[in-house]
């Protein structure tokens, strides 16, 4: 089986902004940036424009400051290589028009658009949920080209990042015989024509926890066996809503029987890289359950950590 080319980067780890972050306080330098600047609108459902490009990739639609939304809270991102500040804005979008998620399209985008979605949709998330100060109750607005949000009080709140870890638990064998464990959560529905999904393990880093003390435990509780190596692997953010997404590769044997926790993993099984490239293909089903499985979407670090794995990429 021939080994892809190294994904070196998770697809929304990628970017080219410079946030210039010093400039948020810079009301005179916002003004004239914001008038030569592009703006991305992203709607209540975090979806933006996009097009497709003559190369099979998908673009970004930014529009032209005068063409944006009137009315709406300005979120400076940053500024592009070429020294171009790009904006977002929150409105709804043209109905007619190509509209995706990031979800959809981030492996798809370039690193300019990837990095400038990946941004926008999270302010976008914080700002929807953060339209009253949790310590006095009262209306807040967005200060700080969008990066602090106030109450009348002084109050200030800034945007928030939950860390997560995800692991890619496998045999350590090399080769077409080496397996990985995927699972199926039992919250995810059956897709079309019952395809089920499989992906990494995943979970939150409670407080007082280290990411690698999250892994062991997750795996633990999930599936109900200890890991014999961890490496980090690399991470990328997740904004559904807000979420760093740490990402491990770890070692485990096979032999072990899995004890799942069937409010979190209501299926596990281990896969042979060729499974895993049936699934990637799509015409994987399970010769015992006759049953077709797919892995998660292109845009997220699961399946970077499923294809690193895939092509011997492991450290």
């Amino acid at each position: 089986m021939s080994s892809p080319e190294f994904p070196a980067t998770p697809p929304l780890a990628r970017s080219t902004l410079d946030r210039s972050a010093l400039r948020r306080r810079d009301e005179t330098w916002l003004a004239d940036a914001w008038s030569r600047g592009l703006v991305l609108v992203v709607d209540r459902k975090g979806r933006s424009l996009v097009e497709d490009r003559p190369d099979g990739s998908v673009g970004l639609v930014l529009t032209a400051p005068a063409d944006a939304p009137a009315g709406a809270e300005r979120w400076f991102l940053g500024v592009d290589p070429e020294g171009t500040p790009l904006w977002a804005v929150e409105a709804p979008l043209p109905d007619g028009a190509r509209a995706a998620s990031l979800r959809d399209v981030g492996h798809l985008l370039d690193a300019r658009d990837a990095g400038l979605f990946t941004t926008a949709a999270a302010l976008a998330n914080w700002h929807a949920s953060h339209g009253f100060s949790p310590r006095t109750g009262l209306a807040t607005t967005a200060v700080e080209a969008g990066w602090v949000r106030r109450d009348a009080e002084g109050n200030d709140m800034w945007p928030r990042t939950d860390p997560a870890m995800i692991v890619l638990v496998h045999d350590g064998v090399p080769g077409p015989e080496g397996r990985c464990l995927l699972g199926h959560n039992a919250t995810w529905p059956v897709g079309p024509d019952g395809v089920r999904r499989f992906s990494c393990l995943a979970g939150y880093v409670e407080p007082g926890e280290s990411a690698e003390a999250a892994v062991l435990r997750e795996v633990a509780e999930e599936v109900g066996i200890p890991l014999a190596s961890l490496t980090y692997a690399g991470s990328q953010a997740w904004p559904f809503p807000g979420s760093l997404m740490l990402g491990f590769h770890a070692v485990a044997d096979p032999a072990q029987p899995l004890r799942l926790d069937p409010e979190e993993i209501d299926e596990a099984r281990w896969f042979t890289r060729d499974d895993v490239a049936k699934m990637i293909a799509g015409d994987f089903v399970h010769p015992e359950t006759a049953v077709r499985m797919s892995l998660p979407m292109r845009s997220s670090i699961a399946f970077y950590l499923i294809e690193t794995w895939l092509g011997g990429f492991t450290r």
